[in-house]
């Protein structure tokens, strides 16, 4: 039988990856990629020339058997995301869970991952927190959001820049105007931008100034 690898890629800066990483993704049979041209692109800065195939979460219900079945007649298969750890709000979880239902070994490289610079360069409590990754766009938003006004770890977010300043209204509105928030942008990338501030300062430093890239959000915890 064969293994499935999980193999974090970096979020910004190519020089993130690690050995073993490359080292993995050189070896295995197969590579599957939420975006085999970014994948591609990565492959090619490091001359790694291996097999890819698109695996992403419109198709990845009608794949899972087929490489799960693939890997029990033993091939190796890593999976990759276009940024970060497969998992984290990212495909990942469902071949996990039905490779290790068919007694395949999963191993899982420990590497990049968005949220945790941005939690740790906050500022805020990052010994418990709470990871929200993103938010329902429209049915159950409002009800989370009120679930989290009481959460007294510091509590984190992934958002899209284009819902930025909206997303930190509503954090306003439901939290409170002073509440600390913190606002990573373009993580390990050149223009990485970390940003602490009540959210009524956030909004107004983000209505200004267009934010750009991947954010993380880090909300500080409620008051016990």
């Amino acid at each position: 039988m064969g293994k499935l690898y999980i193999v974090p890629t970096p979020v910004g800066n190519l020089e993130d990856i690690t050995l073993r990483a490359l080292r993995i993704l050189k070896e295995v049979d197969l590579i599957l990629a939420e975006d085999t041209r970014t994948t591609g692109f990565l492959l090619k800065h490091f001359e790694i020339t291996n097999r890819l195939q698109s695996h992403h979460k419109f198709n990845e219900h009608s794949q899972v058997r087929q490489v799960v079945e693939r890997i029990k007649g033993g091939e190796t298969i890593a999976l990759v995301s276009d940024a970060g750890t497969p998992g984290i709000s990212d495909p990942g979880f469902l071949i996990v869970r039905e490779a290790l239902k068919a007694g395949i070994t999963v191993e899982t490289l420990p590497g990049a991952t968005a949220f945790v610079p941005a939690l740790v360069s906050s500022g805020l409590p990052c010994d418990r927190f709470c990871f929200e990754g993103f938010l329902p766009q429209k049915k159950g938003r409002q009800t989370r959001l009120k679930e989290l006004a009481s959460e007294t770890r510091t509590v984190v977010f992934y958002e899209s820049p284009y819902r930025l300043v909206k997303t930190l209204i509503q954090f306003a509105e439901i939290f409170g105007p002073e509440r600390i928030g913190a606002v990573a942008r373009e993580i390990s990338k050149l223009h990485e931008e970390n940003i602490q501030a009540p959210l009524q300062d956030l909004i107004s430093h983000f209505t200004v100034n267009e934010p750009r890239g991947e954010i993380v959000v880090v909300i500080e915890g409620a008051k016990k």
